[in-house]
């Protein structure tokens, strides 16, 4: 078994992939003809946004939307980078929240916290 995808429920598809190619540089690798499911192109497992209309008619349990407004979910996406500096500066460019500048953890790790416009934490890292 692998992880074959990470989806992210939003209020707009479309907006979703746009503001990732702005803020992280990724690719859109598909958007649906309908807007309501797309995918990065993320490399092997994919980050895709499928919109509340579709996750309220295929999840077959109702599930909280996200809520930028509110603390972040107890997940993250992580992004990793040679250049955690200035993809962070670019991410807030973009419209991201700045939560955490860029700093060295004691690990030998360099992080940075950004929220994207529809709530998601990500974490902005160098390589392990």
């Amino acid at each position: 078994m692998k992880l074959g995808y990470v989806i992210v429920y939003v209020p707009q598809v479309a907006a979703a992939l746009e503001f990732y190619r702005r803020a992280f540089g990724f690719d859109q690798a598909f958007l649906h003809e309908s807007g309501d499911y797309g995918q990065l192109d993320t490399g092997e497992t994919a980050v895709a946004f499928t919109s509340h209309a579709l996750g309220a008619s295929a999840v077959p349990v109702p599930y909280t939307a996200l809520d930028p407004t509110a603390p972040p979910a107890g997940f993250e996406l992580t992004l990793t980078t040679g250049t955690v500096d200035e993809d962070f500066t670019r991410a807030v460019d973009a419209g991201a929240q700045p939560l955490s500048e860029p700093h060295d953890e004691p690990w030998g790790q360099r992080v940075s916290y950004v929220r994207d416009p529809f709530g998601v934490l990500i974490g902005i890292a160098s390589p392990m």
